[in-house]
Order: structure tokens, then C-alpha cells, then sequence
């Protein structure tokens, strides 16, 4: 008899016994998860017919998936060998009829609504129910508005009552008056229509009341109970709630119909059980069904959470081996999904045939695609965006012109923001408001256009437009690096005035501007500025910058900042204070700094070595931190260099280069200090940004050092 391993994986087997002809199936349980399904044939193929896949896992770890992408309800699965699986436990076996298909994953026909008999009332009962809507909102109106009913509540008239009533308290008081009369027993279409008034209002709790009321009551509960069940708890964003309710359904036999099923693809999803999903997806394909737009939007947009390139592929082959043109929505859907997935250019070809099959974009369309163009800094392409967007008219709102404009604010494209700005005030449903004044701000501060940013500032002022954490930042930078510290203050005082909450990045900024100034008088301006903002970071500066302070308390007090300052902000708060301590010629202190900074992990890259080459990667630091760290690595070198340790035959210096023609990259600055020190290192003819050293030079380096004592790093 055939045999296999298996991970509790739903294995059919396919043979003939020893001593008899009669074929035998092993059938794993249904409901395990996640489950692949495959069929061996042993014996001959005569006998039985050929075994197709039922089920796999397509991802961006499934071979399935990455080989030309082929629909998986056609994919053929190789037997796994004895590397790949172990045998966690016999899974149990049942016979099961080889004759009879195995049970269907759904049901495709949505369950049958019932029918109505004529009801010479219903004019007159129509009335009373939307008497009963407009009554007041208070349960006393409501019961004496009741006790106005036309008519004896029979089941046709309570039921046609019940499904006009909208508001979903009023559903709920007028279902428990129905049973209160005790008239006729309530049927599961009266807890129907109730639970879809309940599951317009969100109320997800009371609707489980009433199914454990059904359950109790022995009242069936049919496809349209569960599949309101589920997509309420789906709408409450209570998706455990959701699985659970699905699962039961499975167990009394029950099969789901597509609305129940697309939407429990959708809770699989937003739970990032990508595999599950999956298996839901290739059970109801083999089942027959035909996944709509919105089914496919689901599966784009839980690729696109996990930036799964190969998944989103998999989306579009799947369509398109149905025959079925994606929609605007599902459009959408897929091109966010590019975005994080990294593939611009695929993003681009993607618009391009949306375009090219006769939809047009909406604003969600064009704010995913500047972003995208924005991301991956193709300013050409997110230009000729615009002008396409100009000339054809497509539809622009607010969020899509704020994109616009952290784009150019991205790429420094000052001039085209400029004349963006403008449009937007000449446009009545599309006037600039805090965001769009602070991508300008941070347009202008970046450029270094002082006089531009405080005009914007006053502007924001006389037309009443609040200023945000961001734009103060900005401003602040922007007015710190030009030595306008009353410009800079005034504006600290006036943010705040106005309900700004300093944060860490306000502070990183304050305390860059500390370590740019030269004059005492402007320090303690921006220090008060800080003490107001963050006390404790104002008290940590002082404790750095006090040359009696132990390297005991600063390290103390500097855990215990970082452990309440956000993730982003540590690494730039090391760097200022370091910066700090060179303006001040504590050298010692920011040595410490910086050791601080790499035993709690804030410079996790900076050293990287290999057999032939080590490398000093200072890209993440300031200046005055990368500065520090090269006379670190120097003064470790020479150390090895004499104690005759092994060394590789090359040595780097990684300063990179910035993309943003605002940005200031380390390069000079560090070539400056290079030179300085009198170091071996050489800028790379062929890498911008790269400083070479090789062993022979650092050992000449050191017996130079060694031959001069007075020459120190």
C-alpha cells in the first residue's frame, strides 16, 4: 500500500491494495490549515483518472509562483522529498467513496430570498413604519409611536414593518416588541433583517447576542445569517471574530456563498494570513468560482502590504486567464500595491495601460502614482505627470496637490512647486492649507530662502492657517543655519502660542542649531527655546557640555533620554550632541559619545569587515561624528599596526553622496579632515563619496606617526 510524510498536509492516495482491485483514498480533515492538497497515482493509470492539483501557496518563496507565474488551479506540485518535510504525526485517516467529488469549498447560487404574497396593507403599513423613522430618537417616543399600529402585527406585517425600519435602534426595539407578543414563533428571516439594521450600525456585539439567542432556540441559522455575521464583524474590524464565525460555519456543513467568501478573503488578508487566503482563493476557484473585481482588489492590496512583486504578478495573471479587465478600483489597488513593492517603472507601465483601455484616472489613481515617481526620485516622469494632468483635466483634489507638492519639496524642484502653489490659490475647492504651507516652507528652508520662508510665515498668520510641528521644524532649521536666532525664536514662541507640541524632531532640530552656533549669548537663546520644549534634553546638554561631569552619569542619563525619545530621533540626537562637543573642543567627550552611540546601536553599519577589505561607513553620521569616528579608527589601526596584528590589504571610507541638490554630503568635510590628520586614505577616481587606503600606505602612515611623537590624531 502507498505511503507517504507529510506535515498534517491534505494528501489524497491513489492505488490498489495488494490482495484486491478496490482503490482506496486517504483523506486528511478539510478544515486543517494551512493546507496544500496533491494527489499521487500509483499503480496504473488505467485504473482511475489523472490526478490534478487541487491546492498550493503561491508566494514570493513558492516556486510555483516565481516559475512564468501559471494560475495555480493548474500549477502541477512536486512531491516533497524526505528533506523537506518531517513527520510531525500520522495524520488520521478516512475511508471516503473514490466515486463521489470531494465537497465543494462554497456554494455558488446565493441563498434564495422569500418570497412575499401580495398585501393589500402594505401602503397603509409603509406609512406607519416611516412614521416610526421619523419619531424621536428616545425609546419612549418610540414605544408610543408603536401603539399606533394600523394593523394586528401578523408575520407578513411584522416582517414588512421590521425590514423598513433604518435606524438600527429602532429595528432592535421593534424585533424584541415582536417577540415580547409572542404572536407567531420568530423564523430566521425576522433575526435576519434585524442583524443587517444592526450591522449598518456597527453593532457587531448585540448581532452575536442574537446568533447564541438562534443557537439556544434551535433556529437555523442559514447563509444569509452567517454572511451578515462575518461582514459585520469585518466592517467592526473585529477579524478573529470573523474567522471564528466562518470556521463554525464550516462545521454544521454549511457551505458560503461568493459574498460570504469574498469576504472572509478579505479578513485573511487584513490579518496577513497570506497563506490562508491563498488556500480560500485555489478552494473556491476548484470549486467553480469566478472571482470578481472586488476579490481581486483584496488579493493586490494583501500583496501590496508585504511589497510582494511576485504576488501582485500573480493578481494580474490570474485576471487576465479569466478574461476579466481590472477596474478603476482594482487599478488603484495594484498601483499602491508597485509602490511598495519598489518597482516604479512597473507602476508606470501599469498607468499606461489603464489609460490605454479607455479609464480614466481619479485622484486616488494620480496621488499613489506621485508618489511612487516621488519615491524613486524620477522627477522628469512625475513632471510630465503634471502636464498630462493640466492638459487632459483629470481630477485633482487637495491631497493630490499637497502630494504635488512633498514631491517637489523632495526633489528641490523649487520653481515648479512655486508655480503649483499659485494654481492652488486661484482654485476655490482646492485652496492651500497647513500641509500645503509647510511643503513650501520646507522648499524655501531647504534652498536657503530665508526672506521667502518668513514672508510664507507672516502669510500663514494674516489668513488665519494653523502652523504644524513640521513647518515650525522647517522654519526653524531653515532660520538656525542662517544665524537669524531672533527670527528663530520668534517663531519657536509664536508655533507655540498657536498649540504646536514640540516633538523630537523639533528638538534634533533645536539642538543642530546649538551646535552651528559660535556666540554664547546665541546658545542660551536657543537652549531656553529647549529647556521649554524638552527639559530633560536641555539637562543632558548641560551635563555633556560640563567638562567635570563623569562619563558614568553621562552615559546614565543618556540611556535614559534615548529610551524616551522616538527610534528615528536617537541617531540624529547622538549626532548633534557630538557636534556639540567639537564646536566646544570637548574632543574626549564626543569620543564617549560616540562609543555610547555604538553600544546602543545607533551606528549599526559603521564597521564592516571582510578578509580583504575593512571599511568605515560614516554615511549615517554628521559631521562632527564622522569626524570623531575616523579619528577613532585611525588611532585603533595604529594600535593593531603595532601590535603586529593582522591587517587586509585594503581599507575604505564610505561618506556617499547626497541625491538632493540641498543636501550637504560629508565628502569635503571629511576629505578636509583626512587631510588634517595627515591620513593615507585618497578619494576614489571611480566612486564619489569612497577614500582609499592599502596596507602599505597605513603601515607607512604609522612609522611616520612613530618617527614624529608630536603628531597626534
Amino acid at each position: 500500500m502507498a505511503t507517504a510524510l507529510t506535515t498534517g498536509l491534505d494528501v489524497h492516495f491513489r492505488g490498489h491494495l495488494s490482495d484486491s482491485n478496490r482503490p482506496i483514498i486517504f483523506d486528511s480533515p478539510l478544515r486543517q490549515q494551512p493546507t496544500r492538497r496533491f494527489t499521487i497515482s500509483c499503480g496504473s493509470s488505467k485504473s482511475f483518472p489523472k490526478a490534478t492539483p487541487n491546492l498550493t501557496e503561491p508566494n514570493q518563496k513558492n516556486p510555483a509562483l516565481s516559475e512564468q507565474l501559471k494560475p495555480l488551479s493548474t500549477t502541477t506540485l512536486s512531491i516533497p522529498t524526505k528533506d523537506q518535510t518531517q513527520l510531525l504525526s500520522k495524520p488520521k485517516s478516512t475511508w471516503v467513496n473514490p466515486t463521489r467529488p470531494k465537497r465543494a469549498a462554497l456554494s455558488l447560487q446565493r441563498q434564495k430570498r422569500s418570497s412575499y404574497s401580495y398585501n393589500p396593507q402594505v401602503r397603509e403599513l409603509r406609512r406607519f413604519a416611516q412614521r416610526l423613522n421619523d419619531s424621536d430618537e428616545s425609546e419612549a417616543a418610540f414605544w408610543a409611536a408603536l401603539g399606533e399600529i394600523p394593523h394586528p402585527p401578523t408575520r407578513e406585517n411584522a416582517l414588512l414593518i421590521l425590514n423598513s425600519l433604518k435606524p438600527w435602534q429602532k429595528a432592535h426595539w421593534f424585533f424584541n416588541w415582536i417577540k415580547s407578543q409572542n404572536l407567531f414563533p420568530l423564523e430566521t428571516i425576522f433575526y435576519n433583517v434585524t442583524m443587517k439594521s444592526l450591522r449598518f450600525g456597527r453593532q457587531f456585539q448585540l448581532m452575536e447576542d442574537l446568533a447564541h439567542e438562534m443557537i439556544s432556540n434551535e433556529i437555523e441559522l442559514d447563509n444569509i445569517t452567517y454572511s451578515t455575521i462575518i461582514t459585520c464583524a469585518k466592517k467592526c474590524n473585529d477579524f478573529d471574530k470573523a474567522v471564528e464565525w466562518f470556521e463554525r460555519m464550516y462545521k454544521t456543513g454549511l457551505m458560503p456563498d461568493e459574498v460570504t467568501y469574498s469576504a472572509i478573503l478579505d479578513v485573511y488578508a487584513r490579518l496577513g494570513k497570506v497563506e490562508e487566503a491563498l488556500n480560500l482563493y485555489e478552494r473556491g476557484r476548484a470549486s467553480g468560482w469566478k472571482p470578481d473585481q472586488v476579490a481581486f482588489s483584496v488579493l493586490g492590496r494583501m500583496f501590496g502590504e508585504s511589497g510582494d512583486y511576485d504576488g501582485i504578478r500573480y493578481v494580474l495573471q490570474e485576471m487576465r486567464s479569466l478574461g476579466l479587465q481590472p477596474n478603476l478600483v482594482v487599478y488603484n489597488t495594484l498601483l499602491e500595491a508597485m509602490g511598495k513593492a519598489g518597482k516604479p517603472g512597473l507602476a508606470r507601465s501599469l498607468f499606461e495601460e489603464m489609460v490605454g483601455s479607455g479609464l480614466n484616472p481619479n485622484e486616488k489613481t494620480l496621488t499613489a502614482l506621485v508618489k511612487i515617481y516621488g519615491k524613486a526620485r524620477w522627477a522628469r516622469d512625475a513632471l510630465e505627470l503634471w502636464e498630462q494632468m493640466r492638459s487632459k483635466e483629470w481630477p485633482m483634489d487637495l491631497i493630490l496637490y499637497n502630494t504635488l507638492l512633498n514631491m517637489c519639496a523632495d526633489l528641490a524642484l523649487e520653481e515648479e512647486a512655486e508655480r503649483l502653489f499659485e494654481d492652488m490659490k486661484s482654485l476655490k475647492h482646492c485652496r492651500p492649507d497647513s500641509w500645503s504651507y509647510t511643503a513650501m516652507l520646507n522648499i524655501w528652508g531647504s534652498g536657503g530662502k530665508v526672506d521667502k520662508a518668513m514672508e510664507l510665515f507672516e502669510e500663514m498668520s494674516e489668513l488665519g492657517v494653523g502652523v504644524n510641528v513640521m513647518g515650525c521644524t522647517c522654519l526653524i532649521q531653515c532660520l538656525g543655519k542662517a544665524g537669524r536666532i531672533d527670527d528663530m525664536v520668534r517663531v519657536f514662541v509664536v508655533s507655540l502660542e498657536k498649540g504646536v507640541k514640540p516633538d523630537d524632531r523639533l528638538c534634533g532640530c533645536l539642538l543642530s542649531v546649538v551646535s552651528l552656533c559660535e556666540k554664547n549669548e546665541d546658545v542660551d537663546k536657543i537652549l531656553a527655546c529647549m529647556q521649554q520644549a524638552n527639559p530633560k534634553l536641555f539637562a543632558l546638554v548641560m551635563l555633556v557640555t560640563e567638562e567635570k561631569t563623569s562619563f558614568e552619569t553621562v552615559r546614565e542619563e543618556f540611556r535614559r533620554i534615548l529610551g524616551e525619545t522616538a527610534v528615528e530621533a536617537r541617531r540624529p540626537f547622538c549626532n548633534c550632541l557630538i557636534d556639540i562637543c567639537r564646536r566646544r573642543k570637548l574632543h574626549e567627550r564626543a569620543h564617549e559619545l560616540l562609543y555610547l552611540g555604538t553600544l546602543y546601536g545607533l551606528y549599526p553599519g559603521l564597521h564592516n569587515k571582510t578578509v580583504d577589505e575593512w571599511c568605515l561607513d560614516v554615511r549615517s553620521l554628521s559631521v562632527g561624528a564622522a569626524q570623531t569616528a575616523l579619528e577613532e579608527w585611525m588611532s585603533t589601526l595604529s594600535k593593531m599596526v603595532q601590535r603586529k596584528e593582522a591587517l587586509p590589504e585594503l581599507f575604505s571610507a564610505q561618506t556617499g553622496t547626497g541625491t538632493h541638490k540641498f543636501s550637504q554630503g560629508l565628502a569635503n568635510s571629511f576629505a578636509s579632515h583626512v587631510k588634517k590628520l595627515d591620513a593615507p586614505f585618497r578619494q576614489s577616481e571611480e566612486k564619489v563619496g569612497c577614500f582609499l587606503a592599502t596596507r602599505e600606505d597605513l603601515l607607512s602612515w604609522v612609522e611616520s606617526r612613530l618617527e614624529s611623537p608630536t603628531v597626534t590624531a
